[in-house]
């Protein structure tokens, strides 16, 4: 069984290699912002952090199998995973930060004190060469910084560049792994996608997951 993975994460395709899984990589081509304002416009509110990205991942998921998996192309035959992720403090969505300074003060708001990453995941079954079904889940992870990091560590972290891209700027598998004291829920859902989750859709839509172990 072939794992497509509608994502170009490095976090995320490292957690799937790590866990014996080799996929085969696609770029989604998705407008987030236009998506997302079009899917609140037509419910008339605003999507909740879980629904948000369970939402995107579906979007990522769809993209690929509608410009890869076109009957007769041959290039898509297995299962094809999209995800996205949040992470909410003091009830907010906090995103890839970008700016150095946007890093830094997140950082520090996150310092001593216990946020919640959600990871959303879109699974497609197009085994075949066919869409059989898709199921959706969501995991969620809550995650505590300690609170005697000082500054100067928080700036020298910041200045690496590792948290810029990344959604809630920190990495528990990365240079940011000797600041969070305190993870309840799979650790692979705060790198970027929960193996647990993906096991229960592969299994959901019928198949088995140790058939996607494909390295070593």
């Amino acid at each position: 069984m072939r794992l497509y993975l509608a994502s170009t994460s490095p976090a995320r395709l490292a957690v799937l290699r790590a866990a014996g899984i080799e996929p085969v990589c696609f770029s989604p081509e998705v407008d987030e912002e236009a998506e997302v304002a079009a899917r609140e416009a037509a419910i008339g509110r605003a999507l909740t952090a879980p629904e948000l990205t369970e939402y995107l991942g579906r979007l990522k998921a769809e993209d690929v199998v509608r410009r890869h998996g076109a009957a007769g192309t041959g290039e898509i035959d297995g299962l094809v995973l999209g995800g996205d992720s949040a992470f909410l403090l003091d009830g907010e969505i906090l995103g890839k930060p970008h700016e150095p300074s946007i890093a830094l003060a997140r950082a520090k708001q996150h310092r001593g004190r216990t946020g919640v990453l959600h990871s959303g995941h879109w699974l497609i079954d197009h085994t075949g060469g066919s869409v059989r079904g898709a199921r959706g889940s969501v995991d969620t992870a809550v995650v505590t910084m300690a609170a005697d990091v000082s500054d100067a560590e928080l700036e020298a972290y910041v200045a690496t560049g590792e948290p810029l891209e990344l959604a809630g700027g920190f990495a528990i598998d990365g240079l940011a792994g000797a600041f969070i004291e305190r993870i309840e829920g799979a650790p692979s859902c705060v790198i970027g996608l929960s193996l647990p989750a993906l096991r229960r859709l592969v299994v959901e839509l019928g198949h088995d997951y140790a058939g996607l172990w494909n390295r070593g």
